[in-house]
């Protein structure tokens, strides 16, 4: 069985609630559960923090013993070298998300320090963008 994690950073805890018009009005949990049914025969863990230190921590609690990292680090993508260097470091390839075009937003969400380590990039499917990612790994 594979053994894969989505690992979401910064503000997607509040997805459902925060700009629906970007983010959709789905919360993430629900979502989760939805993609959980889908894939049964898949594991699929689930991570979320707020705090740049405990998503490089889950990158290398996992990174030498899963299939996959679906990994949306959010606003951390574009500030952060730590994760960067963390997907950069682990063994476990990790797949790029974002719900939005990050191309379609502001300039400074243009670079990624995620991306020139990451096995791919998904963006812009909403929270399709995810269900794509994992599938990368089937």
């Amino acid at each position: 069985m594979k053994k894969l994690i989505i690992i979401n950073g910064p503000n997607l805890n509040l997805l459902g609630k925060r700009e629906p018009n970007i983010y959709g009005s789905l919360t993430f949990t629900e979502f989760y559960d939805e993609v959980i049914k889908k894939y049964p025969d898949v594991s699929i863990d689930y991570f979320q923090s707020n705090n740049e230190g405990e998503l490089i921590d889950k990158l290398h609690e996992v990174g030498f013993n899963f299939d996959g990292v679906v990994l949306n680090a959010a606003a951390y993508t574009h500030t952060s070298v730590g994760i960067g260097d963390a997907v950069k470091a682990i063994e476990t390839p990790v797949v790029e998300v974002h719900i939005s075009n990050t191309f379609n937003r502001e300039e400074f969400r243009h670079h990624s320090f995620i991306s020139p380590n990451a096995k791919g990039v998904i963006l812009g499917f909403g929270l399709q963008s995810y269900e794509l990612a994992i599938q990368s790994f089937l």
